[in-house]
């Protein structure tokens, strides 16, 4: 019963999807490719259907999807030991040539090793033989620090797939063997071969160095891969639609890749670098052949309106009829055509992401913005028709203090009273939502030889502003917890020994306090120990194109409350200080 039960799941969510691949397996190399969490959450994914593109437009290879079952069902299959199996075919994972995982969150790292268990595939790569598939990991968290990871994969694909698939379909096409494909690989940018360093720890337990096996021919870093131009490639955007998923009927579509603000905290920024604006025509394009089967324009980018051609694209979406629903918008760049198009379209709310209240720690943290421009582009969101608006903030900042935290406080209390100025005469009050998130220091930042603020001041800060704002009404602050992302910054900052509390964790369904003390690992080591005299970082195995000195730059003029303004915020009639090269 329950086998046919398993046979019917995958041709019903078929039923209800357009756009899914289905080609013959015979004289094809064969790729499963894997998102480490359910199949409402990865089909929200857009990288992850971005990758099933690439792959299925290489005749002479199919690529299958598969995901982590539910909660319920995956409890029951770990139990009965039945195989993992692919959706469009309903083919045993095992079965194929190659396990390719996209992985964009810390907190599916547990979910990986689940999966591989599922198939049947030895979890350590050590383990496996020529038998199993090619276990490869990709997605945005392995070229920020892969280290995490790396136990568990044959090969970590560092880059974005418009580059490394090619290049991984090439080697596997003409390679020998194994043996052979891993050097092949190796030898390709953008490839980390785990197995192919050996990683040396001094007697303080930090890490000496990576260095390559004889024979391997593993360059000493790897060079993350990523595409020098846009100009011949279609956006990444949704080519499968179903209403199974968290976004529904939304088209999603990268607009432009990459930010030139370089904030000082986000990874993104830096290593999404440069800023690649994709073709407004291809755009338009694409969002047309959607258009029977969604109703929303969801617009991905870091900076939105970094594209040249912004408004022509907002305006031909809207003649297409979408809803447009942007990410977080750079204040620096809202203009009145741009709010004016977003809420004609339908859009009632806003992401903006002040990060602080005070503009002395914007100058700390390089967000090139102050609070009367906050309040300005404010006033210009709310008279526009706009109701709601959310905030992102930030705590645990350098050189933060008691007067930061009022000064979150202040701005909230002036943004709302915006919010009141043009909300009451029409007779419905929006409001105002603010999310507050600690500082991870990441790895590829300014920030990556900072410790982890402790929990315990992070928690006071949370309480002293959760009081202060109490009694702004239409205001509501959601403070993440302290605890939640003290285990976020071990994955985040760890290294290959991280990886039994990951095995551990995923086997004690995720019970990370005891996981890391049945694996005897100080996490502390990794979390709140000052970095900057380390010689190598657990993350220095990938070159992201940034240069040591460059952060290091970055971060002391940070404590010296100094902007580096972008080239386009450099042409303004202001007092700017020269951008680092």
């Amino acid at each position: 019963m329950a086998q046919r039960i398993d046979r019917e799941r995958p041709r019903d969510v078929l039923s209800r999807e357009v756009g899914f691949i289905r080609k013959p397996h015979g004289g094809r190399l064969r790729v499963a490719l894997a998102f480490p969490n359910t199949y409402f959450v990865g089909m929200s994914n857009l990288g992850f259907q971005t990758v099933y593109r690439l792959f299925n437009e290489l005749d002479a290879v199919v690529c299958e999807r598969v995901f982590l079952p539910g909660r319920q069902e995956l409890a029951a299959q770990l139990a009965s030991g039945r195989p993992l199996r692919t959706l469009e075919s309903d083919t045993p994972v095992r079965d194929f040539d190659v396990l390719a995982f996209s992985v964009s969150f810390e907190w599916d790292y547990t979910n990986v090793v689940s999966m591989l268990r599922l198939a049947g595939v030895p979890v350590r790569a050590e383990a496996r033989t020529t038998h199993d598939p090619l276990v490869v990991i990709g997605g945005a968290v392995t070229f920020v620090n892969p280290e995490p990871l790396a136990p568990f994969a044959d090969v970590i694909a560092a880059g974005e797939g418009e580059v490394l698939i090619p290049a991984l379909m090439q080697s596997l096409d003409s390679a020998d063997d194994r043996d052979d494909l891993l050097r092949r690989l190796a030898s390709e940018r953008g490839f980390y071969i785990p197995s192919f360093y050996t990683v040396h720890y001094g007697n303080d337990r930090r890490i000496a160095a990576f260095e390559p096996k004889p024979g391997t021919g593993a360059p000493l870093v790897v060079k993350k891969a990523a595409v020098k131009t846009t100009d011949h490639l279609d956006p990444p955007a949704t080519r499968i639609f179903t209403p199974d998923t968290e976004f529904g009927s939304r088209f999603l579509i990268e607009v432009v890749r990459g930010c030139a603000n370089l904030c000082r905290f986000c990874w993104a920024g830096y290593n999404y670098l440069p800023v690649r604006p994709f073709s407004a025509d291809r755009i338009l394009a694409l969002a047309a052949e959607a258009r029977p089967h969604a109703t929303r324009a969801g617009l991905v980018s870091i900076a939105l309106c970094d594209h040249p051609e912004i408004e022509r694209i907002l305006s031909g979406l809207l003649a297409l009829g979408y809803s447009i629903s942007p990410a977080s918008l750079r204040l620096d760049d809202l203009t009145e055509p741009i709010v004016r198009m977003l809420h004609q379209s339908g859009e009632r709310s806003i992401t903006i992401a002040p990060e602080t209240g005070s503009d002395r720690l914007r100058r700390v943290i390089n967000k090139t913005v102050t609070n009367a421009e906050i309040l300005e582009k404010a006033d210009l969101i709310f008279a526009s028709g706009m109701e709601n608006l959310k905030l992102y903030y930030m705590i645990g900042l350098p050189t933060e203090t008691e007067e930061d935290l009022v000064a979150i406080r202040d701005l909230s209390e002036q943004l709302r009273a915006l919010l009141l100025k043009h909300a009451r005469p029409k007779g419905r009050v929006g409001r105002i939502v603010a999310s507050v998130n600690p500082l991870i220091p990441k790895p590829g930042t300014a920030y990556q030889w900072l410790p982890m603020e402790d929990p315990a001041i992070t928690d006071r800060k949370g309480k002293r502003l959760r009081s202060m704002v109490a009694d702004l009404d239409n205001v509501y602050f959601n403070i993440k917890s302290e605890r939640h992302s003290y285990y976020q910054a071990l994955l985040s900052l760890g290294d290959r020994r991280v990886a039994p509390a990951i095995e551990i964790a995923e086997r004690n369904g995720g019970n990370w306090r005891a996981a890391v003390a049945e694996a005897g690992l100080d996490a502390a080591f990794y979390i709140f120990r000052d970095r900057s005299a380390d010689a190598v970082l657990p993350w220095d195995i990938i070159d992201g194109g940034m240069k040591s000195s460059f952060f290091r730059a970055e971060f002391e003029k940070g404590l010296r409350e100094e902007w580096t303004l972008p080239p386009k915020r450099q042409q303004e009639n202001r007092k700017f200080l020269p951008l680092v090269t």
